[in-house]
C-alpha cells in the first residue's frame, strides 16, 4: 500500500529529498457475514454465549483472516446480535488462534459494555493450562508491561512504553524437563502469557514464536501448536445472584502431548535379560 517513485520498496528503504511516496488508505473494513461453521457452546441464554474455542481458528476477522473466524459463526447462530461494533461483534476478549478454551461473547450492546467494564476493573477471572519449558517455582507472579516489539511488529515484548501486565502462576506438575502450570492472568494483553512465560526463561511448550526450537522440539511429533488452553472463566452477569463458573477439559492433542511429556520423563526399564552396553 506504500511506494516509493511509483515502485514498491522495503520499510527500511531511506527516502531522500525529491522521492515521491504514495500511500494508499484503505477503506472501511465491510462488515462480516454469517457462515454455518460448527460452534461448541457451552452456556448460553438471551445475554450472553460462552463458547469453547478449538485451537486454529481466528476470534475475528483481521487482514489475511477476512472469514472462516468465531464472529462469522456467531453471526449465523444469532442471527439477532447487536452489539454496536459492526466488524467484532460481541466480542470483549479474544484468544490467539492456536490458543483454545473459554470465550464469554455478548448477545447485547449492553451486555457488552457491562463485560467490558468488569473485565477492565478485574471482576471476570480467567484461568489457563500452560506447559512451559523447565522447572518454574512453585508460585510466583510474572509483572512487565507488555507493547509491540520494536523490531518484529507481528510480535509483542517487554517494553518501557508497553501497557502494565501481570500474571500470577503456580506449579501444577512437574514433568521431566517441563512444567504444566495453572495461570490467572490479572491483564489481558496481547500474547501476555506467552511473552511473560518466556522473559523468565519458561516458553510454552510448542510455542516458536517465543520459545523458538528449544519449546518444541522433545513434543514435535504430537504437539503442533502453543501448549496453552483456557481452561476456567468466572464472571457475573446484573442480574445472576451469584459468579458462575465455567470449566473446560484439556482437549485431546494437549493430552496427548502431556501424556508424551509424562512417558518421556519416565523411560520404560530395560526388560530382564537384556543385553547392557
Amino acid at each position: 500500500m506504500v511506494s516509493v517513485n511509483g515502485s514498491p520498496r522495503k520499510a527500511a528503504q531511506p527516502v531522500h529529498a525529491a522521492d515521491v511516496v504514495t500511500v494508499i488508505i484503505p477503506g472501511a473494513a465491510a462488515a462480516p457475514m454469517a457462515e454455518d461453521l460448527p460452534l461448541s457452546i457451552v452456556y448460553e441464554d438471551s445475554d450472553i454465549a460462552v463458547i469453547d474455542k478449538p485451537a486454529g481458528i481466528v476470534v475475528h476477522p483481521a487482514p489475511g483472516h477476512s472469514e472462516h473466524t468465531v464472529v462469522n459463526a456467531l453471526l449465523a447462530r444469532y442471527p439477532a446480535m447487536e452489539c454496536g461494533d459492526a466488524v467484532r461483534p460481541g466480542i470483549v476478549h479474544r484468544l490467539d488462534k492456536d490458543t483454545s478454551g473459554l470465550m464469554v461473547v455478548a448477545l447485547r450492546t449492553e451486555i457488552r459494555d457491562w463485560l467490558v467494564s468488569q473485565f477492565k476493573n478485574g471482576m471476570i477471572h480467567k484461568v489457563y493450562l500452560a506447559l512451559v519449558v523447565g522447572h518454574t517455582d512453585a508460585a510466583g507472579c510474572i509483572e512487565g508491561a507488555i507493547g509491540r516489539h520494536p523490531i518484529n511488529r507481528k510480535r509483542m515484548a517487554l517494553t518501557l512504553t508497553g501497557k502494565p501486565a501481570c500474571t500470577p502462576y503456580s506449579a501444577l506438575e512437574n514433568v521431566g524437563d517441563y512444567t504444566l502450570v495453572e495461570a490467572r492472568p490479572l491483564t489481558g494483553r496481547t500474547h501476555q502469557l506467552r511473552v511473560h512465560f518466556a522473559s523468565i526463561g519458561h516458553p510454552i511448550a510448542g510455542d516458536r514464536t517465543y520459545g523458538g526450537r528449544v519449546a518444541s522440539h522433545a513434543l514435535e511429533p504430537v504437539l503442533q501448536r502453543q501448549f496453552l488452553h483456557a481452561t476456567s472463566l468466572t464472571l457475573r452477569l446484573p442480574d445472576w445472584e451469584t459468579e458462575r463458573r465455567f470449566v473446560s477439559p484439556l482437549p485431546a492433542d494437549l493430552e496427548e502431548a502431556l501424556a508424551m511429556a509424562r512417558r518421556l520423563a519416565t523411560p520404560e526399564p530395560c526388560p530382564p535379560g537384556a543385553d547392557m552396553v
